[in-house]
């Protein structure tokens, strides 16, 4: 691994497995796009007041020639059906399960990365068409 890789930890304790886990997304998207010069990598844990749950929220900036991509990784909520007490049918906000889960969040979070990196990569290379811009015809 030849990127500097910053990592930091909000609203929780300091986590060597999580840390091992981001060294190795990091890794996994330098074979993506090698020229990635710096990571910065966001952990944070809600509140402890946060009603729905603990979802965790991870950003990375990676620093490239000429650019920076950012992901803020925020766990959607979905409106889901539920019976409530009365055997009524009610909406309620709630994150999915799997959200609430660190490791789920940052794999996702690397890869909407490795999907903008590899965007950009392509950009780079030229295989993006640029449309020429026509005369609008009146």
């Amino acid at each position: 691994m030849n990127t500097p890789t910053q990592i930091t930890f909000r609203h929780m304790a300091v986590s060597p497995a999580l840390e091992s886990r981001i060294h190795e997304e990091v890794t996994a998207l330098e074979h993506c796009f090698s020229r990635i010069t710096s990571c910065l990598v966001v952990v944070e844990a809600p509140h402890q007041h946060h009603q729905r749950g603990s979802e965790f929220h991870i950003r990375i900036n990676l620093r490239v020639p000429g650019s920076e991509i950012v992901v803020n990784h925020e766990p959607s909520l979905h409106s889901t059906l539920a019976k409530s007490e009365t055997g009524e049918w009610e909406k309620h906000l709630e994150a999915h399960p799997e959200h609430k889960d660190v490791y789920v969040a940052i794999r996702d979070a690397f890869a909407a990365a490795r999907r903008q990196l590899e965007d950009y990569a392509r950009v780079l290379r030229g295989d993006v068409k640029h449309h020429t811009a026509t005369a609008a015809r009146y």
